[in-house]
């Protein structure tokens, strides 16, 4: 089954693209949290991170790292949001791998992660099970 990225990487939908190589795709975000939100796209279609060869990953972070360097010289942001939604229960809407690179300016709205308080002995428990 295609996904929507399947579909654009393939010009079956419009996109604006700012970079092409033979491993990913960089577009626009076409609902951008702020305006110059990109998206890097593996051009095959891991549907999760975990599932995606380390060469490759390596590769799309760098990519995703000329992205932030771009956005910063050219809007002047202050900083970036570098985010990967892992699976479903993560909020990734497309079972395709893609890194969003979202421009931040200070005094910007903040994304904000609640926060869970561990009770007595429990963060060292597991970290233990968590240990590699």
């Amino acid at each position: 089954m295609d996904t929507i990225f399947d579909k654009i990487i393939q010009g079956e939908i419009p996109s604006t693209m700012i970079h092409e190589d033979k491993d990913c795709v960089v577009i626009m975000d076409i609902n951008p949290v702020i305006k110059g939100h990109c998206l890097v796209i593996s051009r095959k279609s891991y549907p999760t991170f975990t599932q995606c060869p380390q060469e490759e990953l390596s590769h799309l972070m760098e990519i995703a790292k000329a992205a932030d360097t771009k956005l910063r010289q050219v809007l002047h942001c202050d900083g970036t949001n570098i985010v990967i939604n892992n699976g479903p229960a993560a909020g990734q809407e497309v079972p395709h791998l893609h890194i969003h690179v979202i421009p931040r300016y200070t005094g910007g709205e903040k994304v904000i992660f609640p926060h869970e308080v561990y009770q007595e002995g429990e963060m060292k428990s597991l970290g233990k099970k968590l240990d590699f």
